[in-house]
């Protein structure tokens, strides 16, 4: 019998932007029945080829075949004839309509008599969605808004789950999920694969995807380097086909050990959502902040940051009371932070990125504090990008046209162009490939090495335990414990973040 043709064929695929190529004949063969990774470095083409499938982009040339068949996807409605579904990385959302209006966003509302919309028939509709997730925590008729980022993320993975599909496409999505909420995904994923559809797998966590895929394509600076199955591959050799040389260790080692001086005290601390916390951080020491989704680290940093109102308790900096007003207050006073959401919070997407790095300097880059030189702005951000090894055509180019890992380095610019004191970190290596990621690492070793103090909050395990010196554990709105990551392993920190005993030595 002849092999069934590939459920989706996409060869020579080719995409360039201003003259510069983001894909150069590509190629993406998916077969009926699997999972399959699309891998690579930010800026290697996996979103440029994702938006071609998606009828977002028109690609410069291409031959796409869905099930042997010759298809153009001109458009988004055409993707979604031919059977193909989308969640990409950005939260494509409108929090001010209901959830089960935002699952339905694109099709067609059931209707009453051919005319008036059948509520009650959207709502049951958009709850059969949210079971295939097994979500009862999420009423169809709340607004989208009033939930967090990861229940977010779950309404727009059950909107593609809605109707059966030929092939999802999913980028990054457990970037903002819990571990049981990915674990809840992946079941769901692996039914999807029974049934003979298949899907395309997008992430920067390769334990996820040599757990859950059945084979990888990899890119590299636009072009396929590999494509097979993943029985017979390893981490490591999965992370040297992405970025085209081996990485000795993940995490860079500190310079030096945490001085004993305190930079940052918080005693009672006390917010809308925040219970009373306490804790300390030295110079040089990195805090990670670890906890189960919902358990008050964001409002923890934001309160730090001023963008919460604190209704009592002190906070310090180095010898000095500290009372942030605003973020503008917290940016003055030497306190600089790293967003979760860099698109929606940390950047300015349609402006060149000296404006985007220099926009919390403005007084210090301007000549007396009144006029801005473009030029000097130029300048200095030149030289913060290229410590950081960004990658652009230069400083005016628009942070849009970067890719997710440079568009954080820029974020990261914006961070550390002021030499802050304190920097908050929320998220810092979402949707960022390896190589991006160490070298971020690489710059938060910078900034310990020259006595500055990280708080870190993050959902990768394994970041905190091997990035940290101390981690505190939050839950229900307060920090319960704080042990030390040296020997810490990750079933240790899910067992303090459900609240069970490990022997662990609190700090």
């Amino acid at each position: 019998m002849a092999p069934s043709a590939p459920l989706l064929s996409a060869t020579s695929v080719t995409k360039a932007y201003a003259g510069i190529p983001a894909l150069s004949g590509a190629n993406l063969v998916v077969a009926p029945g699997e999972i399959h990774a699309l891998m690579g470095e930010n800026g290697a083409g996996k979103s440029t080829l994702i938006k071609i499938l998606a009828g977002v982009v028109s690609p410069d040339t291409a031959d796409i075949k869905i099930n042997g068949t010759p298809v153009s996807i001109e458009s988004t409605k055409s993707a979604y004839r031919l059977g193909l579904r989308f969640i990409h990385q950005e939260f494509n959302v409108v929090p001010t309509l209901s959830v089960a209006e935002n699952i339905f966003m694109g099709r067609r509302y059931p209707r009453r008599a051919g005319i008036f919309v059948d509520w009650a028939d959207l709502n049951r509709q958009a709850q059969r969605a949210l079971d295939r997730l097994s979500i009862d925590h999420i009423d169809p008729r709340q607004n989208l808004g009033t939930l967090g980022l990861g229940d977010q993320m779950l309404v727009r993975i059950s909107a593609a789950l809605l109707d059966d599909a030929k092939l999802y496409v999913m980028d990054e999505p457990t970037a903002a999920l819990t571990a049981d909420e990915s674990q809840r995904l992946f079941r769901v994923l692996r039914e999807i694969r029974a049934s003979g559809s298949s899907v395309l797998y997008v992430s920067h966590r390769l334990d996820e995807v040599m757990t859950l895929c059945d084979k990888a394509t990899v890119l590299r600076d636009g072009r396929s380097i590999d494509s097979g199955a993943l029985t017979n591959i390893t981490h490591d050799d999965l992370v040297a086909l992405m970025i085209g040389r081996k990485v000795e260790e993940a995490y860079p080692k500190a310079v030096a050990a945490p001085r004993d001086t305190t930079v940052f005290a918080a005693a009672n601390l006390v917010t809308p959502g925040l219970k009373p916390t306490s804790f300390s951080l030295r110079e040089g020491e990195i805090l990670g902040i670890a906890g189960l989704s919902g358990s008050g680290q964001s409002e923890l940093i934001r309160a730090i940051f001023g963008d919460a109102r604190m209704t009592s308790g002190t906070m310090a900096l180095g010898n000095a009371p500290y009372v942030p007003f605003s973020p503008a207050t917290a940016w003055q006073s030497g306190v600089a932070y790293v967003p979760r959401e860099r698109r929606a919070e940390g950047l300015v997407m349609r402006r060149p990125i000296y404006e985007n790095i220099t926009l919390a300097h403005l007084k210090s880059q301007s000549r007396a504090g009144t006029w801005l030189t473009p030029n000097r702005e130029k300048r200095f951000a030149a030289e913060l990008g290229a410590n950081m090894r960004l990658k652009a055509v230069g400083p005016g180019q628009d942070v849009i046209e970067l890719s997710g890992g440079n568009q954080q380095k820029v974020v990261f610019a914006k961070a550390v162009a002021g030499d802050p004191r304190l920097l908050l970190l929320e998220e810092p290596t979402r949707g960022v490939d390896v190589g991006a990621k160490f070298d971020i690492y690489s710059i938060i070793r910078e900034r310990t090495a020259k006595g500055a103090g990280v708080i870190l909050v993050s959902s990768d395990l394994p970041e905190l335990i091997g990035l940290c010196d101390r981690i505190a554990i939050m839950r229900d709105g307060a920090i319960t414990t704080v042990v030390d990551a040296a020997g810490l392993r990750e079933d240790d920190l899910v067992n303090l973040c459900y609240g069970r005993t490990t022997g662990m030595v609190a700090q």
